[in-house]
C-alpha cells in the first residue's frame, strides 16, 4: 500500500504529464475574465437545409421575395387525414444519398443528417476546420444543437420488424432515435472536445439551443460553439397526431401555398416543416484574432415557463412577456432599443392572439416604432429547427437592413391591432437606433418560452 508520500508523488507526477494544453485552457480563461469580465458572442457561420433553400443566399432571397413553400403531401395514408399540407425538403436541392455513403446514412435518422449538411456550411462560412491534430482548437469547441421530436416512422419499422425477429432490428436504431445524436454526430465527425449538449424543448429547441451556446461561451467553457436544431418528423403519424391536438391547418389542403397564415385573421392552424440551421458562435476576441468574418451579434437570451398548460400559452402573454423581459435585461438594452420582433407566430387562433398580445403589453409606448413579422408563412412550422431558422434570418435582417415579411397576411382581427406588421413583402429597417438589434421569440409545448437578442455587430 502506497504511503501519503508517495501517493501525492504520483498526483504530481500525472499532472505533470498532462498535455500543456490543458493546464493552461483554465489558467487563460479566469485572465481573461478578471480582464474584461463578461465576453462578447458573434456570429462568424451560417448555414441552412430548409424548404425555402439549402444554403443561406437562397433561403434568404426566397424568404424576401414573399414566395411559400408549403405543399401538398401526396400518398394514400395522407388522404385520409385531416391535414394534407407541409413543408418539405426540396430532393432537388438534397440528395441525403449523395451526402453520405449507406452505412453512413444507417445510423443516422433524417434529422441528424440534414444538421451535418447545414454544419458543413458554416463551419465553411467561418473558415473554422481546425482539425483533430490542433488539439488546443478541438477542445474549447463545443456542439449543442437540438430536435424536437424523433422520427416517429423508425420507431414503427421497427416494432414491425421486431414482430419478424429479434434480428431484424437494427442494432442503429437507438441511437437513430435519440435526440442528442446530432450533437453527436458533429462533434465525432470534426472532433470536436468542448461542450457536448444537446436540448429538446419541443418548438423553442432550436432558440434554447443558440442561448446556451451563447452562455457557455460567455462563462468561458468555450470558444466556438457549433449550435442549432434540426427536425424531420413529417410522416403519416407525425400528421395525425397533431391533427388530434388539432394544432394542423385543415382548410386551405387544395390551396397549399395559402395554408400558413401568421397573425392572419383566417389562420387556423400550424403547418409541419422539416430542415436544419446551424450557428457557428464564437468569442469576439478569439473571431478577431483569426479574422473570420462576423455576421452579428448575440446580445442577451431569456427564457421562462407558462406553468399554465400542456399545449397553450398563458392567456395574458405573461409567459412570452418574462422571456423577452429577460433577454433585454441580459442584454442590458430596453425596448427602445429594438426595431424588430421575429415572433413566433405559428398560424394558430390562439398563440397568435396572445403573442401579439405580449409585444404590446412590453413596448408600451414604443409599440408602433418596431415591425413584427413571422416567417413561418414561408417555411412552415420546424418545430424543433423553427428557432433556429428563424433567429437565421435575423441575423440576415440586422446585417443586410431588411425585415422579412409575413407571407399570408391580409387581414388582422381587432385584438392583434396596433402592431406594425411586415405583410408580404420585405420593407427596409427603418428608425433612428444607431445599431440594428431584433428580439426572437421560440414558445414550445409544456409552456417553455425562449427569447433571443440579436444585433448587428459593431465594434
Amino acid at each position: 500500500m502506497m504511503g501519503p508520500n508517495a501517493h501525492s508523488y504520483c498526483l504530481l507526477r500525472a499532472r505533470k504529464s498532462l498535455p500543456y494544453v490543458l493546464r493552461t485552457i483554465h489558467q487563460s480563461h479566469s485572465k481573461h475574465t478578471r480582464d474584461s469580465g463578461r465576453r462578447r458572442v458573434v456570429v462568424t457561420g451560417l448555414g441552412v437545409v430548409s424548404p425555402v433553400g439549402c444554403n443561406v443566399e437562397a433561403a434568404w432571397q426566397t424568404i424576401l421575395s414573399g414566395q411559400s413553400k408549403v405543399g401538398r403531401l401526396v400518398g394514400e395514408t395522407y388522404d385520409k387525414l385531416p391535414c394534407r399540407v407541409a413543408a418539405t425538403i426540396d430532393t432537388n436541392d438534397i440528395d441525403l444519398e449523395k451526402c453520405f455513403s449507406k452505412t453512413e446514412l444507417k445510423t443516422m435518422a433524417r434529422a441528424t443528417a440534414f444538421a451535418l449538411i447545414a454544419a458543413k456550411e458554416a463551419l465553411s462560412r467561418a473558415s473554422w476546420m481546425p482539425g483533430v491534430e490542433d488539439e488546443t482548437a478541438c477542445q474549447r469547441t463545443g456542439v449543442a444543437i437540438g430536435m424536437g421530436m424523433v422520427d416517429l416512422m423508425d420507431i414503427c419499422e421497427t416494432n414491425e420488424a421486431l414482430k419478424k425477429g429479434y434480428n431484424r432490428v437494427s442494432p442503429f436504431f437507438v441511437p437513430r432515435i435519440l435526440p442528442n445524436m446530432p450533437a453527436g454526430q458533429l462533434s465525432i465527425r470534426y472532433g470536436f472536445r468542448g461542450p457536448n449538449h444537446a436540448v429538446s424543448t419541443a418548438c423553442a429547441t432550436g432558440a434554447h439551443a443558440i442561448g446556451d451556446a451563447f452562455r457557455f461561451i460567455q462563462h468561458g467553457d468555450a470558444d466556438v460553439m457549433v449550435c442549432g436544431g434540426a427536425e424531420a418528423c413529417i410522416s403519416p403519424l407525425g400528421i395525425a397526431g397533431f391533427c388530434r391536438l388539432r394544432a394542423l391547418s385543415t382548410a386551405f389542403n387544395d390551396e397549399p401555398t395559402a395554408s400558413s397564415r401568421p397573425f392572419d385573421e383566417r389562420r387556423d392552424g400550424f403547418v409541419m416543416g422539416e430542415g436544419s440551421a446551424i450557428f457557428v458562435l464564437e468569442e469576439l476576441q478569439h473571431a478577431l484574432r483569426r479574422g473570420a468574418p462576423i455576421y452579428g451579434e448575440i446580445l442577451g437570451y431569456g427564457l421562462s415557463g407558462d406553468a399554465s398548460h400542456l399545449t397553450a400559452p398563458r392567456e395574458d402573454g405573461t409567459g412570452a412577456l418574462l422571456a423577452m423581459q429577460r433577454a433585454l435585461a441580459d442584454g442590458g438594452l430596453t425596448v427602445a432599443d429594438i426595431g424588430y420582433v421575429n415572433a413566433h407566430a405559428t398560424s394558430t387562433p390562439i398563440g397568435d392572439a396572445i403573442e401579439a398580445r405580449a409585444i404590446r403589453t412590453l413596448f408600451g409606448e414604443h409599440t408602433r416604432s418596431v415591425a413584427v413579422s413571422s416567417t413561418k408563412g414561408a417555411h412552415g412550422h420546424l418545430l424543433g429547427a423553427a428557432g433556429n431558422l428563424e433567429a437565421l434570418f435575423v441575423v440576415m435582417a440586422c446585417r443586410h437592413g431588411l425585415l422579412p415579411p409575413t407571407v399570408n397576411l391580409h387581414n388582422v382581427t381587432d385584438d392583434m391591432a396596433g402592431l406594425h406588421y411586415v405583410a408580404n413583402s420585405s420593407e427596409p429597417w427603418e428608425g433612428k437606433h444607431r445599431r440594428r438589434v431584433a428580439l426572437k421569440n421560440s414558445f414550445g409545448f409544456g409552456g417553455t418560452n425562449a427569447c433571443l437578442c440579436i444585433g448587428e455587430y459593431s465594434e
